[in-house]
Parts: C-alpha cells; structure tokens; sequence
C-alpha cells in the first residue's frame, strides 16, 4: 500500500496551521513542507485510521463511499478533503475548488475494493 497526501499553502497561510490540519486527518504519516507545500508519504494502513474513524463518528459513510467508488482508478483512489474542515479535526470531501485549497490524497493498494471496505464498510454490514 502507498499513501500520499498533500496541500499547497497559500501566502496568507501559516504554514504550521496547514500542516496541523493535515495531522488532524493523517496523524500517522511523516509530513514535511517543501517548496510551499504540505507532503506526506505512508506504506502502512494504519495511517488511515484516524480518517476512517472521522467518517463513521461523522456520519458520513455513504458519502464517503460514493466520493472513493467515484475516484476509483484500477488500483488507486484518489480525492481531496476540504482543509479549512480539517482545521477543526472533520472530515469533508470536497468536490470541488475551496478558497485555500484541498489535501489531496492518493492510495494505491493491490486490492482497492478491500480497501474501500476497510474505511466504509458497506450498508449492510453497519
């Protein structure tokens, strides 16, 4: 499994504000800021813990598995979380462009549907 996120900051961003909303999700993972970006790298699943646990105390499971099942690609997921959300330890995908941007995360994983199910798991297993 390899898991990637990222989040630009803006000029009028602090960058340890940025980097605190990304830990507030990915607690797990290394960050590092380069060149007026947020970036973390993980090989290890439990890294998405924290996520998958926001998303069922939140709610917002059925959401959540449309926005994974929609970013699908052979052996990868892709999608962005609202970061401003993310500041005050939530989870929101975002769809589309927000005033200071996303964290963008990618996971690729040899069984991606195992994976949808590990941090969604379907509606009739609830």
């Amino acid at each position: 499994m390899k898991i990637e996120v990222k989040a630009k900051i803006h000029p009028s961003e602090d960058p340890d504000k940025v980097t605190e909303s990304v830990k507030n999700i990915f607690p797990e993972i290394d960050l590092s800021v380069k060149e007026n970006q947020v970036k973390g790298k993980s090989t290890n699943k439990n890294s998405l813990e924290k996520l998958k646990n926001k998303i069922g105390l939140q709610a917002i499971r059925d959401t959540a598995r449309k926005e994974l099942e929609k970013n699908r690609e052979n052996q990868s997921i892709q999608f962005s979380l609202n970061k401003q959300v993310a500041t005050v330890d939530k989870v929101n995908f975002s769809t589309g462009e927000t005033p200071l941007g996303s964290i963008e995360v990618r996971i690729e994983a040899k069984d991606i549907e195992e994976l949808i199910d590990y941090l969604v798991s379907k509606k009739e297993e609830r």
